[in-house]
């Protein structure tokens, strides 16, 4: 097989395609098909990690992240832990998350930014805000069934054909095709989490709670700070959540904290005292004490064997 690169230029856009000439994507080793928008710097990227400058793009904390275990089970790292995603499950990252994906893992992914789609500005029209993307302490994760492994076929092999089409319309096409995935997804986790048996109106309660957390949770710690923007009761909340299948606000509210102290203190240089006072404490002791109680051991602990276990690996 020939491997073969190309890059194109029309308009307001540039298209790089790494490949080989294969059809099937089981046969497709090293793919990065990229589209920008030169005006707006939208970006969407459809690639399986393979190359450097894919590889790249881990690194870029402006990006949201749809990965889709699409060959086989793999094993990656999700905010410094590892996560194993089994053959045909789909993880939704957020530009908050950081990821690492050795090559040849077997996913597919699709990358791409605010500038190229607004996850919140356009939530009336794929309504994912608050259940696909969120910064809950791991992504969300989806199974495909056999049905919508087909689906999912589909969609990339339309994306990919795209990338082979340069014309002025080819960014919205991607657009529309993305909104198409994102509704799909959203609906296969409604479904996972029994959330079809409330009615929208009410699951609409729990997405913009999700929200408001990520909006403030380093100041607001109660459920009751969260029921009073939204004029509902806390026990009202919470019963909508059980309902759901959800786990509890106050649970949410809290792996938030936890999931942002960790980053902090795995990818930051900041103190532990620094990160309670970002986070909303007046005082470190409180911090430790609320990091101990969840994860087992005070934040400068955890600090120190995390970052050691890395250095020996």
């Amino acid at each position: 097989m020939r491997l073969t690169s190309s890059i194109a230029t029309h308009h307001s856009y540039y298209i790089v395609y790494y490949s080989r000439c294969d059809k099937l994507f089981s046969l497709i080793y090293n793919m990065k098909l990229v589209f920008k928008g030169k005006i707006e710097e939208s970006s969407f990227i459809l690639t399986n990690f393979n190359c450097a400058p894919a590889q790249a793009l881990l690194q870029d904390k402006g990006y949201y992240k749809i990965i889709w275990a699409r060959e086989k089970t793999c094993k990656l790292m999700v905010d410094g832990y590892e996560l194993e995603l089994e053959r045909h499950q789909v993880l939704f990252s957020t530009t908050l998350n950081v990821l690492n994906i050795p090559k040849d893992v077997g996913v597919i992914a699709i990358v791409f930014n605010r500038e190229f789609y607004c996850i919140r500005d356009h939530d009336h029209e794929v309504s994912c805000n608050g259940m696909l993307f969120f910064g809950s302490s791991q992504p969300p994760v989806i199974m495909l069934n056999e049905k919508e492994q087909r689906s999912f076929e589909t969609i990339f092999s339309i994306f990919k054909e795209e990338f082979e089409t340069q014309d002025h319309i080819q960014g919205e096409m991607l657009r529309v095709m993305l909104k198409r995935l994102l509704i799909k997804s959203t609906r296969l986790i409604t479904e996972s989490r029994n959330a079809v048996q409330i009615e929208k109106p009410q699951l609409d309660i729990i997405r913009k709670f999700h929200v408001l957390v990520e909006q403030h949770f380093k100041n607001k710690h109660q459920v009751m700070d969260y029921a009073s923007l939204m004029g509902k009761s806390p026990k009202t909340i919470s019963t909508l959540f059980k309902k759901a299948g959800h786990e509890t606000p106050l649970t949410v509210i809290n792996e938030r904290l936890l999931l942002e102290a960790k980053r902090l203190l795995l990818f930051s240089d900041k103190t532990a005292e620094e990160i309670a006072f970002e986070l909303g404490y007046r005082e470190g002791a409180h911090f430790s004490k609320f990091f101990k109680s969840h994860i087992g051991i005070p934040p400068v602990s955890f600090r120190e064997l995390k970052l050691g276990k890395q250095k020996t690996v």
